[in-house]
C-alpha cells in the first residue's frame, strides 16, 4: 500500500509541505489541503479529475470553514493528473484563470520531476491569492489540520 506515493515523496516531504501550509496560512483567513492518491478507484474512472476533487473536498469537510474559503490541491500520482478547487466564497472573488497560472507552475515542476517542489509553490501561490481577498481575521482559527491526506 502506497508504494506509488513512496515513489515520488518521503515523509520529510510530507513534513515540508505541511510545514508550508500552516507558514502559509498565517497570512489569510483561508484554508489549503492537499490530498494525494496513488489511482482513482475502479468505480470512480467514468469521474473527471474534477469530480474526483469535489468528492474529496466534501470529505474532508472542507465547505465548512466559515466564510467559505477553503482550496483543495488534489492529485492523482497515477493518472498523473491534479486540480485544484476552491470553495465559493474564494470564486466570487478570484477568477478561474488564477488556478490555471498555478498549474501551470506547478506542472513545470512536476515535468522536471520536482514533485515536493511543485506543490509547495503551489501552496505558496494559492495563499498569496488567498492573502489578497481573504487577509488573516483577529479571531482566525486553524478550521482544518494542516497534513497532507493520502
Amino acid at each position: 500500500m502506497n508504494e506509488l506515493i513512496y515513489h515520488f515523496f518521503t515523509d520529510d516531504d510530507f513534513l515540508r509541505i505541511s510545514n508550508k501550509i500552516k507558514e502559509t496560512e498565517k497570512s489569510t483567513a483561508g484554508e489549503i489541503r492537499v490530498s494525494i492518491k496513488e489511482e482513482i478507484p475502479f468505480l470512480k474512472r467514468k469521474k473527471t479529475i474534477k469530480e474526483l476533487a469535489e468528492e474529496e473536498f466534501y470529505r474532508l469537510g472542507m465547505e465548512k470553514t466559515r466564510d467559505k474559503t477553503g482550496v483543495l490541491l488534489f492529485i492523482v500520482l497515477g493518472e498523473r493528473k491534479f486540480y485544484i478547487l476552491a470553495d465559493e466564497g474564494i470564486n466570487e472573488k478570484v477568477t478561474p484563470d488564477t488556478w490555471g497560472r498555478i498549474r501551470s507552475l506547478m506542472e513545470d515542476e512536476f515535468r522536471n520531476g520536482r514533485f515536493t517542489q511543485g506543490i509547495i509553490k503551489g501552496v505558496e501561490e494559492i495563499g498569496k491569492v488567498l492573502a489578497q481577498h481573504f487577509p488573516i481575521k483577529p479571531d482566525d482559527t486553524n478550521e482544518l489540520s494542516n497534513k497532507v491526506v493520502i
